[in-house]
C-alpha cells in the first residue's frame, strides 16, 4: 500500500467515525448539507436536486438547510448574483441564510463549497475542515497550485475527507473512452478572470478536467499557445500519448475527439449533466470515498501550472511539478 493509498483509508476510517457521531448513517434523518457562497448559478441547480423531490434525478436521504452568502466584490459575475441566488434559496427552498461559516458548519454534517472565486477557497475551506465537516468543493479548487495543495495537506493532517470535480467529468463518455484510444482532444469554453493566476483555473478547467477524465494520469510535460480567441494546450503522457485542450473565448459548446489506430471516434456535442455530479456529491457524503482521488486533482493544477508556466515564457514546453 502507498503512502496515498494509506492516507486514504485513514481519512475513511475517520470518516465513519464522523459519520456515527452525527447521526447520518443508514436508517438516520436526513444528511444536512450547508452551502458556502451563493454567487454561481450551481447553487440554486444542485440545492434543486436535493431539497426539490419533483425535481428529475432528485437524490433522497439529503437537504441543503443553510447557505453562508460569501461572494467577491472584484469580480462583477459574483458581485451581481450574490444576493439574487441566496434570495432564491431561502424563498423557494427555506435554506437558511447564516452570517458566517462557522456557524454554518454548527447546523450541518457536510458543506458545499461552491463560492466562485478560487482565490478565497483556502481559507473557506480551511474554516471547514477545522469544524471536521467532509466537504465537495466546486470549481475551481483554488487559484494557484500551491492553495490547491494546501487544502489537501491540511485536510489529510486532519482525516477530513474531500473532493472537487467538474460536471463534464460525468458526460456520456461511453463511446470516446477507451483503452485503444492513442490519443484525444477535447475543446470548451475558456473565458479569463484576470484575478485568478492561473488563467485555465477560471474556466478552462472544465476542459481540462474532460482531458483528465478521458486520458488519466501520467501527463509529463505541458505547452500552450494562446491568442485573444483561444488557448490551446498540449500534455504528452508518459506512455506517449498526446491529449490536446482547445478552450475559445467568449464561450462555445463541448466535444471529444478520441484517436485510435485506424480511425477517430466524435462525441459531440457533450450535455453538462449536474445531476450525476450530484450523485457522486451525494455518493461521497454517504462514504467518505472521493470519486476523484486527491492526488489526480492535484495533477490537474500541476498540468495548469505548467500550462501557465509554458505560456509566460512564450510557449516554451513546462514539466509538471
Amino acid at each position: 500500500m502507498n503512502p496515498n493509498e494509506q492516507a486514504s483509508m485513514t481519512s475513511c476510517l475517520k470518516f465513519s467515525v464522523l459519520l456515527l457521531a452525527c447521526g447520518a448513517c443508514a436508517g438516520a434523518a436526513e444528511f444536512r448539507l450547508g452551502i458556502i457562497g451563493t454567487d454561481t448559478s450551481h447553487v440554486p441547480a444542485f440545492t434543486k436536486q436535493f431539497n426539490d423531490s419533483s425535481a428529475p434525478g432528485f437524490i433522497p436521504g439529503f437537504r441543503v438547510v443553510a447557505a453562508y452568502k460569501g461572494g467577491s466584490p472584484d469580480i462583477a459575475a459574483s458581485a451581481t448574483r450574490v444576493d439574487g441566488f441566496a434570495n432564491d434559496l431561502r424563498t423557494t427552498y427555506r435554506v437558511q441564510i447564516v452570517p458566517d461559516i462557522p456557524t454554518l458548519c454548527s447546523m450541518v454534517d457536510g458543506v458545499l463549497l461552491e463560492s466562485g472565486d478560487g482565490r478565497k477557497h483556502l481559507e473557506q475551506a480551511r474554516q471547514v475542515i477545522a469544524a471536521h465537516k467532509p466537504l465537495f468543493i466546486d470549481k475551481p479548487l483554488a487559484s494557484t497550485l500551491a492553495d490547491a495543495r494546501k487544502i489537501a495537506r491540511i485536510a489529510q493532517e486532519a482525516g477530513v475527507p474531500w473532493f472537487t470535480a467538474s460536471s463534464l467529468r460525468y458526460a456520456d463518455l461511453s463511446r470516446v473512452k477507451s483503452p485503444d484510444n492513442t490519443g484525444v482532444n477535447v475543446w470548451g469554453p475558456g473565458p479569463l478572470e484576470e484575478h485568478h493566476q492561473l488563467s485555465l483555473s477560471w474556466y478552462g478547467i472544465h476542459a481540462i478536467e474532460l482531458l483528465y477524465a478521458m486520458m488519466g494520469t501520467g501527463c509529463l510535460t505541458v505547452t500552450q499557445t494562446s491568442s485573444r480567441d483561444s488557448d490551446v494546450v498540449v500534455g504528452v503522457w508518459k506512455d506517449g500519448r498526446i491529449g490536446v485542450a482547445r478552450m475559445s473565448r467568449p464561450y462555445s459548446d463541448y466535444g471529444v475527439v478520441a484517436f485510435r489506430e485506424r480511425n477517430a471516434v466524435v462525441e459531440h456535442p457533450l450535455k453538462v449533466d449536474y445531476a450525476a455530479l450530484d450523485a457522486k456529491i451525494a455518493e461521497f457524503f454517504k462514504t467518505g470515498a472521493p470519486p476523484v482521488p486527491n492526488q489526480e486533482t492535484l495533477e490537474i493544477f500541476a498540468f495548469m501550472d505548467a500550462a501557465q508556466r509554458s505560456k509566460d515564457s512564450g510557449g516554451k514546453p513546462a514539466n509538471l511539478q
